[in-house]
């Protein structure tokens, strides 16, 4: 058939007999992947290893030459492996609920649709939940590109031991979704954060809409969907495209989010950290004495040894008056020589540090 014009029943059946090639290695991957599954468990090692899932979705774009984009191939192996992790083990996956946030979105971009997801109401819920194992693995939110630091998830490192073993960062992009058209808007739902990051459209479009605040973007969304009667007409919520479509609402308008650029990024909390691949970050926090120049002697450890800070946050340490607590993330693996000796060196000059995790650095 080479070179020849094909027919469309042709097609079908070249199609089909690809079908079956590509299930046929489909289950010999897997059955590769649940052998090295067994080894590990038996070694008491990780099932979940990011580094490694890391160096998959590379190579297989390395090797592709189209016509699938290169965001699409990924998606497809992110299922792929999703598929395996599930039958090597009962994985679960808990995140900050409820069902159809952009948590819950990050989540299932991270692991796949094949695992266990268990929604949580708190922050707090999602670190108990992974250190007491009930959860293999936890996803929380820590900043959005446009309204910062999502400070509760700092605050819950102090006293937790739970490690960042990886980090999502999710392109967000808000509607308006509803029963009723943008002229007849009387009432918006809408998350604080989400109506944050869509303030100057909602100004500029909803200038006289009763806003009601909520404590989530699908709550927004199942509200919407809930009214009845004369009001069913006149209400939206501002939400995302996950959560119209759960609660079946139409999408009034599209990308009314600020800024285009609106990304959140998420951090994975697992148990233990993976090796180095090359290209890392590692979260660490500490604390300084209440002196001048405590500060720059602190962050001094870091130019020392050339590592770029690529993000400071403070806290009140919730301990004693005009405490803090210092976030610092860098370039590089805590086992690197570097930033093991700067660490060792933080050491020195602060009262107190520790080392949140390193974890695969992703743009």
């Amino acid at each position: 058939m080479h070179g020849v014009a094909m027919n469309i029943p042709e097609h079908r059946k070249a199609i089909d007999k690809l079908d079956a090639q590509i299930v046929k290695l489909l289950n010999e991957r897997t059955r590769q992947v649940l052998k090295i599954g067994e080894i590990k468990m038996k070694a008491g090692e990780a099932i979940y290893v990011p580094h490694r899932e890391r160096t998959v979705l590379q190579r297989i774009c390395k090797l592709n030459q189209g016509p699938i984009t290169a965001e699409s191939l990924r998606a497809i192996y992110r299922e792929i492996m999703s598929s395996a992790l599930s039958l090597e083990k009962s994985m679960t996956i808990a995140y900050l609920g409820p069902e159809a946030t952009f948590t819950h979105q990050a989540a299932i971009q991270k692991f796949g649709a094949s695992l266990l997801y268990s929604a949580q109401k708190t922050i707090a819920d999602i670190f108990t939940e992974v250190g007491k194992k009930r959860a293999d693995y936890g996803v929380v939110p820590v900043e959005n590109s446009t309204e910062g630091v999502v400070t509760h998830t700092l605050d819950m490192f102090v006293e937790s031991n739970l490690q960042i073993v990886a980090q999502i960062v999710l392109p967000i992009q808000y509607c308006l979704a509803g029963h009723a058209h943008l002229k007849d808007v009387r009432r918006l739902y809408a998350h604080p954060q989400a109506l944050g990051q869509c303030r100057i459209w909602v100004q500029r479009h909803l200038p006289k809409a009763e806003i009601l605040e909520t404590s989530s973007n699908a709550r927004s969304a199942e509200l919407a969907a809930g009214q009845l009667g004369k009001m069913r007409g006149k209400v939206a919520a501002i939400t995302g495209f996950l959560a119209a479509e759960k609660y079946d609402l139409k999408i009034i308008e599209r990308d009314i989010q600020d800024f285009n650029a609106n990304a959140t990024r998420f951090l994975v909390l697992g148990r233990q950290c993976g090796p180095p691949t090359g290209r890392d970050r590692t979260s660490v926090m500490f604390s300084i004495a209440d002196q001048v120049g405590a500060l720059y002697h602190a962050l001094a450890s870091f130019r020392r040894f050339k590592l770029n800070m690529t993000k400071i946050e403070s806290r009140p340490s919730k301990r004693k008056a005009w405490e803090y607590f210092f976030f610092v993330d860098c370039d590089g693996h805590m086992t690197d020589r570097k930033v093991a000796r700067a660490i060792a060196n933080l050491e020195k000059v602060c009262n107190f540090v520790k080392v949140l995790g390193s974890y695969p650095n992703s743009d």
